[in-house]
């Protein structure tokens, strides 16, 4: 294969007579060509091969290494390419490709390790997901970003220092101009450092129900962004809010409740008060035995007070469920035993009304005297 590749030099040189660099040229972007087509096929079989396997990592690896290494085949084969233009052209103009072949190198290597902290980032959340539907994502994705962050910020500086500028001038520089540049983005950088304290505090994750009474924001977290945080509401509307806002108010997280309470007022007619201690008696006994009720929790059933045209009891428990919809099929179920209870009785549910009281004498079918003032 040595001899036919020399062979392949020498009829190119043949060709090419006094400009032989030009089949030099060819060859090696040939050969980059063909390298890049080599690799996609090998990563293409080996991402196949370990889709079928449980481990995911191998697959992020595969992944975040296709295009940076085609980028990099490229970079090195150009660069030599043109360091061979460089040798036979004399020209100062090519003195730039060494240094273009390290930015390149680094751009690659930074995009490879980009993506592959975006893939392992991807993969613990669907693994943590998958293990506790309440797993805490918001926290990966944090240490994700900076983690990627750290990466670009260290490439650039190194890409800096390649093409001769002074890291510690630029470090300098950026001290200096920061103070000025933290006046005029003061509010970038307050949304930025709650953010932080989002991430750190944790008051909420991503796919809470949150609300806040000092503010008209009700709804589930989407995104937990460094400037943003993005909450869709109930009538499915977004609602973007500057992450330094949690920083001067009250945040609900009812997606963290541990039991939802049934705290109903009920009242019967005052013509029942002779039951109304056994209606007490029963209710307080179906709700202790009611399947969907904590027992562990507060259970309160009293009369409460003397209304102006009922005798009202109120009930007081605590569901098992946190579900919206199932609390809510717990408490109709509730509150029809309460009625078919107090239906038992002989009772009645009251409803408001009046008593009018008429003077022995008094015809009320008797026209109304008029009077025009005089006696």
């Amino acid at each position: 294969m040595e001899n036919s590749l020399n062979d392949l030099i020498a009829q190119l040189q043949v060709w090419t007579g006094a400009n032989s660099w030009v089949g030099r040229l060819f060859i090696v972007v040939l050969l980059a060509l063909a390298l890049d087509l080599v690799q996609r096929l090998l990563l293409k079989r080996l991402a196949h091969k370990f889709r079928h396997t449980e481990n995911p990592w191998d697959d992020a690896l595969i992944h975040a290494l296709q295009r940076p290494l085609t980028l990099l085949i490229w970079v090195l084969g150009l660069a030599f390419a043109a360091d061979i233009a460089g040798k036979e052209a004399h020209s100062s103009l090519f003195d730039a490709v060494e240094p273009l072949r390290i930015i390149g190198v680094i751009s690659a290597l930074s995009w490879f390790l980009v993506r592959l902290i975006r893939n392992f980032q991807q993969n613990l959340v669907e693994i943590g997901l998958a293990q506790d539907e309440n797993y805490d994502r918001s926290t990966v994705e944090a240490i994700g970003k900076l983690i990627r962050l750290s990466i670009i910020i260290t490439a650039g500086l190194v890409m800096l220092q390649t093409l001769g500028f002074s890291i510690s001038g630029v470090l300098a520089f950026g001290g200096v101009g920061g103070i000025a540049v933290g006046f005029a983005a003061k509010d970038l950088l307050a949304n930025f450092f709650g953010g932080l304290m989002i991430y750190l505090d944790r008051p909420f994750f991503v796919g809470d129900w949150i609300k806040s009474p000092d503010r008209d924001i009700e709804g589930t977290v989407e995104d937990i962004g460094w400037r943003l945080t993005r909450i869709r509401s109930f009538d499915k509307r977004p609602i973007y809010v500057p992450n330094s806002t949690f920083a001067n108010i009250a945040v609900v997280n009812p997606s963290r409740m541990t039991h939802r309470r049934i705290y109903e007022t009920i009242g019967v007619r005052y013509d029942d008060v002779d039951r109304l201690e056994d209606i007490l008696t029963e209710v307080r006994e179906m709700l202790l035995n009611h399947p969907e009720i904590d027992t562990s929790q507060t259970l309160m059933v009293n009369f409460d007070s003397f209304a102006a045209s009922s005798l009202n009891f109120f009930v007081y428990t605590f569901t098992k469920t946190t579900n919206w919809v199932k609390f809510h099929e717990v408490k109709q179920d509730v509150l029809f035993q309460i009625s078919a209870i107090i239906t038992r009785h002989g009772a009645e549910i009251a409803y408001p009304t009046s008593t009018v009281h008429v003077p022995d004498g008094v015809l009320l079918n008797s026209p109304p005297k008029i009077s025009d003032g005089t006696e």
